[in-house]
């Protein structure tokens, strides 16, 4: 018995060393991410599908939304990978200003964009996200998949508990978001899960420049 418990502790306090070293990890890429970041203040996070290619029309609308948000004087934040990512990093890099790429490290490697001026790369998707939301002024989503609709999410679940300030949160695509707005306002809402202030956190709009103009009110009011 004394063997098994010798065995035991043995092995919970190998673990546990393994998971302060991963904390210290964990403070590495939050520490340069908040190093770079402010540099690029007051920035955009533009989030979408990875799967876009270029000639696809929703990666020709993420670089003109960048492009117009850069000529207005903001920065663009992406996940630093392909699909809306490059397009906006292209669209920001086109219109000579800032865009951060903040690459994630994956099993099948996704290789971060060649359109950003300022890269990062973490390891856990909590850290990215978490430098993807703190130095944006306002969110833009594009068509995208559960990876899109995760953060789409968290980020107006922030908003809605006041976690962060309130930001200007902008879908973009009439035809794409119809279906999910349908289910908010008929299932979601109808059912008492949210209230009808809660489906005035975000907007939907087609036109880049609309987007932009709404994301220069929204930072007007809260400034």
């Amino acid at each position: 018995m004394s063997r098994e418990i010798d065995e035991k502790q043995y092995v919970l306090n190998g673990l546990a060393a393994r998971e302060s070293w991963r904390l210290f990890k964990i403070m590495a890429e939050f520490v340069e991410g908040f190093e770079e970041l402010p540099k690029v203040y007051p920035a955009v996070t533009i989030f979408g599908s990875t799967r876009v290619r270029p000639g696809d029309p929703c990666y020709a609308k993420a670089e003109e939304v960048a492009r117009e948000l850069v000529r207005a004087g903001f920065s663009v934040i992406t996940g630093g990978g392909p699909g809306v990512m490059e397009a906006a990093n292209k669209g920001a890099a086109e219109a000579g200003g800032w865009s951060v790429g903040i690459n994630i490290r994956l099993p099948l490697e996704q290789e971060p964009n060649p359109y950003a001026n300022v890269r990062l790369e973490t390891r856990y998707f909590f850290v990215r996200k978490v430098l993807m939301a703190k130095y944006a002024v306002g969110f833009v989503f594009l068509p995208g998949g559960y990876g899109t609709l995760d953060e789409l999410f968290e980020v107006i679940t922030l908003v809605q508990t006041r976690k962060i300030r309130p930001v200007p949160v902008v879908l973009v695509g009439r035809d794409y978001w119809e279906g999910l707005m349908t289910w908010l306002q008929g299932t979601v809402l109808s059912g008492g899960k949210i209230s009808e202030s809660d489906l005035e956190l975000f907007t939907v709009l087609d036109d880049p420049q609309e987007v932009v103009d709404y994301i220069q009110k929204g930072v007007s009011l809260g400034a």
